[in-house]
This record gives C-alpha cells, sequence and structure tokens, in this order.
C-alpha cells in the first residue's frame, strides 16, 4: 500500500504565488528524502484544473503526514493536501 498526497490550490491563491514558494518547496522536498523520508515521486499536473494541482507519493501514511506538516506550500496556506490510500499494481 502506498499513499498519494493530492494538492489543490485553496482558493483566491495565485498561481504566482505558489511560484515564488517553490523554491523553498524544493529545499524541503530534498531535504525530506535525503534524510530517509518515503518519498516515491511527486509532481505538478501539467493541465490546469483547480482541483487538483499536483501530487506526490510516500511509502506510508506516517511519511505523507509527516511531508504535509512542514511543506511550505501547505504551512504558507497556498495549498490544501489531501491523503488517499493507494493500492498500486506495479509492472516493473
Amino acid at each position: 500500500m502506498e499513499f498519494v498526497v493530492m494538492y489543490s490550490l485553496r482558493e483566491g491563491v495565485d498561481r504566482s504565488r505558489a511560484l515564488e514558494v517553490f523554491p523553498r518547496h524544493k529545499a524541503f522536498y530534498e531535504a525530506f528524502r535525503a534524510g530517509g523520508g518515503g518519498l516515491v515521486a511527486l509532481g505538478a499536473f501539467q493541465t490546469p484544473d483547480p482541483s487538483v494541482s499536483s501530487m506526490g507519493i510516500f511509502t506510508s501514511r506516517e511519511d505523507a503526514e509527516r511531508f504535509i506538516a512542514d511543506d511550505p506550500f501547505v504551512a504558507e496556506g497556498l495549498a490544501e493536501p489531501r491523503i488517499l490510500e493507494w493500492n498500486a499494481v506495479r509492472f516493473e
């Protein structure tokens, strides 16, 4: 079982503000991963959709919760996260 964090921009947040915060978000996810956090993948969706702007995949709920607790996008009130359990079927 993996856990997906779906991010949506909060109502009224301009995407340009998210771009300003992105360098802190990037530094945070790089440090999280380097510190052993179970971050498998993350990224923004290319198609503009106000309901979902990006997602991350984690190896445990605990890591997903720990990540969103300190992510600058969430801490600065830009994004609303939602954790979903994901029963992925892998073809690797």
